[in-house]
């Protein structure tokens, strides 16, 4: 708890002190001994201590305007189709202009993929270019409406340039990648982002004419300029001064002069392309300072490191309570980080329409900030990372394609969050019962929500009520109630009720105290609810204890009242009783199941009954409400105010039906079936008064 502690201060303090303040804090806070937090992996979990990492202000730019074009330029026409997947590409296929920025820091990053695969192999002039850092540089000239991206990889040759920029939809990343395989060169190759062929045109969203300057890695390679408006032709041209990789020089329309400003493009950067694996720099200032820590070994990533990238991913200022680690490769390749928040949930975060904390990446580029269908609705207050390799995009890299396999990835990452969840539950009960309190209500919504019983069940190992075989305020979970089944007991018995106290004064539990029954508490009034669809736990039924009695048989017959000396003047009251409550009680009976209470109402799905009264009973009048309902009315003939009824009914009738009117209604309350108690005052008066007069 003080680690715990120590580091919730100090993310928060952080924010608003000098550097150098915080590298005395951390220096003093981030002890090995003093902090201890569990990171599960996908088998284990192990507690990493954390050492601050000093990061300086690092500033490096490459960006010169040394090209200059020489000769003639070679004029080439798009192919009519291909003018025709320009416009689609250019004005209809992205849905946010910024998204170019995404598109040509990818094709960066994948040209310096791919020069950093052939230094491996045996390419010789990949080796003499090995001296060369692997860089992406931005920079922007807003006085001038211009941006540049230029990237230190690959570069391209002439045949290429024709190829990969002349034709839309060719992919020479997709090329690249084949080539591999057909070498056997079995590298990974997770990093090669672009497949599709058509991001470089994503320039067009906003350019009035692009710029290209490339040189192949290769040695003696020419230096080239590649030269096009969008509007269906472009020119290629040798060029001087061109350094080896690719020089993108965009010339911004007028209303997308936003484009060349540092702010927005550190922001755009900061949104999509954070975590591509080169340094990213804008006008000489290093702009991916947050490394993707989903793709670095658990045992690598120190505490300091999961704390600021919490924040950064979930854009807040607590802790992490649980941090989830998990990768697999199958059945789908899956790589995720996944943060359980500290704080309590606040009002807005409730709503079902609340977006998903969790963002989406494709070989670390993002593909949706807040994905909605990675995980259920009812794990929205989770917040972290999924990336995958496998996950099916549209041809724009925005939106999953409707596929099986989505379906298959949500279901995966929810299995391992529940089995995650339990894991916790069991090593940490007291961590994970404060985190119950904050977050229990998403678990019950997800058995509500849960179409899948094995599922259902899953999430119903995590729910916790209090018990009447355990101390007040002590929780219990279904598995452990399992293990404590009476003998030939088949079912989960639970009682509704607003606290403790009236859960034990409640009618529908006497019988099952006096027999040792345990009962589970639900004091929430969605509790039942919950439970209800859950129906069973195993091979157990989950039962409310009006149910149970209700379905009591043996509870009515009349043998088993014992002797009763009034069993005629009993008789007569059940038979006066039916004609009193006519159109309100279904029917009326004995029951030996009540000792202190004179009475009970029962219904035949009481969880059901209480929600339709609080959603629909206002639609209707009384007697169609009673007739929904059809309450059963069973009464205690052991008790004293029944038994004084027996006789008011020959001595003093209004006095008897008031009695019986009032003791109906107060049941009626006591079931829940009667939303508002108030209109038992005007009646409670008028019995009031009728029995003062009687003295």
């Amino acid at each position: 708890m003080a680690a715990a502690f120590r580091l919730r201060y100090a993310v928060k303090l952080g924010r608003y002190l000098p550097k150098s303040f915080n590298n005395n804090l951390e220096k003093k806070l981030f002890q090995p001994q003093c902090l201890r937090l569990p990171v599960a992996t996908c088998n284990h979990v192990k507690y990493w201590s954390s050492q601050p990492e000093v990061q300086t202000t690092e500033y490096h730019n490459i960006i010169k305007d040394t090209e200059k074009t020489t000769g003639e330029s070679a004029k080439h026409e798009f192919q009519s189709e291909t003018q025709m997947l320009l416009q689609i590409v250019a004005k209809s296929l992205y849905s946010d202009k910024e998204v170019f920025v995404r598109e040509l820091v990818s094709n960066a990053s994948d040209a310096l993929e791919k020069l950093r695969y052939l230094r491996l192999s045996d390419n010789v002039a990949a080796q003499t270019a090995g001296d060369r850092s692997l860089e992406i540089h931005i920079g922007t000239d807003k006085q001038s409406r211009i941006l540049t991206i230029q990237d230190t990889g690959v570069g391209m040759t002439r045949d290429e340039l024709i190829s990969n920029l002349g034709t839309i939809a060719r992919s020479g990343s997709k090329a690249f990648l084949e080539k591999l395989k057909e070498g056997q060169n079995l590298n990974d190759t997770s990093k090669i982002i672009g497949q599709f062929g058509v991001g470089f045109y994503s320039a067009f969203m906003v350019a009035d004419k692009v710029e290209v300057f490339t040189k192949s890695f290769a040695k003696d390679a020419e230096g080239l300029c590649w030269i096009s408006d969008g509007s269906g032709t472009f020119e290629i041209s040798n060029a001087d001064g061109v350094q080896p990789g690719t020089k993108i020089v965009i010339y911004l329309k007028p209303d997308c002069r936003e484009f060349s400003d540092e702010n927005t493009i550190s922001r755009v950067i900061n949104k999509y392309s954070n975590f591509v694996g080169s340094p990213i720099f804008i006008n000489g200032k290093r702009a991916n300072t947050i490394q993707p820590l989903w793709m670095s070994d658990p045992k690598d990533i120190t505490l300091l490191q999961h704390a600021e990238f919490y924040r950064f991913i979930g854009n807040c200022i607590d802790a992490p309570r649980f941090i989830l680690h998990y990768s697999t490769d199958v059945p789908l390749s899956i790589k995720a980080l996944l943060y359980f928040p500290e704080e309590k949930p606040g009002l807005f975060d409730l709503a079902r329409d609340t977006a998903s904390g969790v963002s989406l990446y494709s070989r670390k580029i993002l593909i949706k900030s807040k994905a909605e269908n990675i995980l259920p609705k009812w794990l929205r207050f989770i917040k972290g990372v999924v990336d995958s390799e496998d996950i099916p995009l549209n041809l724009s890299r925005e939106l999953l394609q409707n596929s099986t396999l989505i379906g298959k990835l949500r279901s995966v990452l929810t299995a391992r969050i529940l089995k995650f969840l339990h894991e916790r539950s069991a090593k940490q009960p007291e961590e994970y019962n404060e985190f119950y309190k904050s977050y229990g209500l998403f678990l019950k919504e997800g058995i509500i929500t849960s179409t899948d019983q094995s599922e259902r069940e899953d999430i119903g190992k995590l729910l916790r009520f209090e018990s009447s075989a355990a101390a007040p305020g002590e929780l219990i979970s279904l598995p452990q109630y399992c293990t404590r089944l009476a003998a030939n007991q088949k079912d989960i018995y639970y009682l509704s009720a607003p606290s403790r106290a009236l859960a034990e004064q409640s009618p529908y539990y006497e019988s099952l105290k006096k027999r040792n029954i345990e009962v589970l508490f639900c004091y929430e009034p969605y509790d039942e609810l919950v439970l209800m669809h859950l129906k069973q736990y195993k091979s157990n039924f989950l039962t409310s204890v009006e149910k149970e009695m209700r379905d009591d048989a043996e509870a009515n017959k009349p043998e088993n009242f014992g002797l009763i000396s009034n069993k005629d003047e009993l008789d007569s009251l059940v038979s006066y009783m039916k004609k009193i409550l006519n159109k309100k009680a279904y029917d009326v009976k004995m029951t030996n199941r009540l000792e202190s209470h004179p009475c009970v109402v029962t219904v035949q799905d009481m969880a059901s009954a209480r929600h339709f009264i609080r959603t629909q009973s206002h639609q209707m009048n009384e007697e169609m409400r009673y007739s929904i309902l059809q309450p059963r009315f069973e009464i205690n003939p052991n008790h004293p105010l029944i038994k004084k009824l027996c006789k008011l009914t020959t001595t003093d009738g209004e006095l008897a039906e008031r009695l019986i009117q009032q003791l109906f209604n107060g049941a009626m309350v006591g079931a829940g079936l009667i939303e508002d108690p108030r209109i038992l005052l005007t009646p409670m008066n008028e019995l009031l008064t009728l029995a003062l007069q009687k003295y």
